[in-house]
């Protein structure tokens, strides 16, 4: 017996150092029981080979069950031990997990974080949003200053202009010193100065039919401060298409409107309320009519909220309504708009005319 087992013994760790697998080693050991248990099962009694190998097959099987019994307790200690790590791991993970916020971010937007209506969670919101800004002019400007210093995560902004001299009366994110320089890497570095921890993307283009698809599937939602009805029109069919709410601002002279425009989740779009671009003369530019320098922060400001409302869940939005704002006599009033069954973008149930500026830059 003492001799099977140093055979065992040779098979198991000479296997190791042999480096064979520790299922061969098993199998092999697995034979030479097999072989050792039939020869005691068909020896005579007294047969030489028989005494050599232990004389009986009851201490062999003996032999077996205490193996087995030891093998199922390491393969259960085994189990055990790989479900604790494995515990162990995902708890580390989750400890590992970087926060949300920074403490820096936690200071900078603490007033919105105590506010009931946005706490924690809609901050975390506007950190995971990504929102386009049509325009870094009169409405662009303001709207993309409140929504870098709110933490929108990330920040896209399209414009194929300059900045110029006329345009600092009211174009408050550009400086006397970014004359000459594209607006959309203007606006950029002043949102960057403002709060490091939110990315901006520029597009120094013009809103065209052959890229608004694309951009627009990169952000979950459009704020168009445009100056012109064909690319209103153009952000609008996009808007619908992809149903991304859009927030829309206009202005002239002393008078201001803002509404959002979300078909998909009821209400109008904007060619429901403008079907066809006003003749010419009808809606003069500023340079043309002229706007008081505040007015574009006002509204630009108002987009800015409402772009915080409808990522945050906060609030009641302007879907289906238009809030129209006078600056010359202190005055705001709301009306209500109806979609038109009629209409060759959204396709739904008119208006209420209403009058309409473009902020040009």
């Amino acid at each position: 017996m003492i001799t099977v087992l140093g055979l065992a013994g040779i098979i198991w760790w000479g296997g190791r150092l042999m480096q064979l697998t520790r299922p061969l080693r098993i199998a092999l050991l697995a034979v030479l029981f097999s072989a050792v248990v039939l020869l005691q099962l068909t020896l005579p009694d007294g047969a030489p080979l028989r005494v050599a190998t232990g004389g009986s097959a009851r201490p062999w099987f003996i032999l077996a069950g205490a193996a087995a019994m030891i093998a199922a307790y390491a393969v259960a200690l085994r189990r055990l031990r790989a479900r604790a790590e494995r515990a162990d791991q995902a708890q580390a993970d989750q400890g590992a997990e970087a926060p949300p916020f920074s403490e820096a971010e936690l200071n900078r937007y603490a007033r919105h974080i105590v506010l009931r209506e946005v706490g924690g969670l809609g901050q975390k919101r506007l950190k995971d949003a990504k929102v386009l800004v049509i325009g870094a002019g009169g409405l662009g400007a303001p709207a993309l200053q409140y929504l870098a210093a709110a933490g929108v995560g990330t920040i896209g902004v399209i414009d194929d202009d300059v900045v110029e001299n006329a345009n600092l009366q009211r174009q408050v994110i550009h400086r006397d010193r970014d004359i000459g320089t594209a607006k959309v890497f203007s606006a950029q570095a002043a949102m960057e100065a403002q709060n490091p921890f939110i990315t901006v993307r520029p597009y120094n283009r013009r809103l065209s039919d052959d890229i608004a698809a694309e951009l627009f599937a990169d952000f979950d939602l459009i704020l168009d401060g445009s100056d012109n009805f064909a690319t209103r029109y153009l952000a609008n069919r996009v808007a619908v298409a992809q149903e991304k709410p859009l927030i829309s601002g206009a202005l002239s002279q002393w008078e201001g409107q803002i509404s959002v425009f979300d078909p998909a989740r009821g209400g109008p779009c904007y060619q429901c309320i403008f079907p066809e671009a006003p003749a010419p003369g009808l809606a003069p530019s500023c340079a043309e009519a002229g706007v008081i320098g505040p007015l574009p922060g006002v509204l630009g400001a108002m987009m800015a909220v409402e772009a915080v409302k409808q990522i945050t869940g906060a609030g009641e939005l302007l879907r289906a309504q238009m809030l129209i704002y006078d600056g010359l006599y202190g005055e705001t009033r709301r009306i209500t708009l109806s979609a038109r069954a009629d209409c060759p973008v959204c396709g739904q149930p008119r208006i209420v005319p209403a009058s309409t500026g473009e902020d040009r830059p």
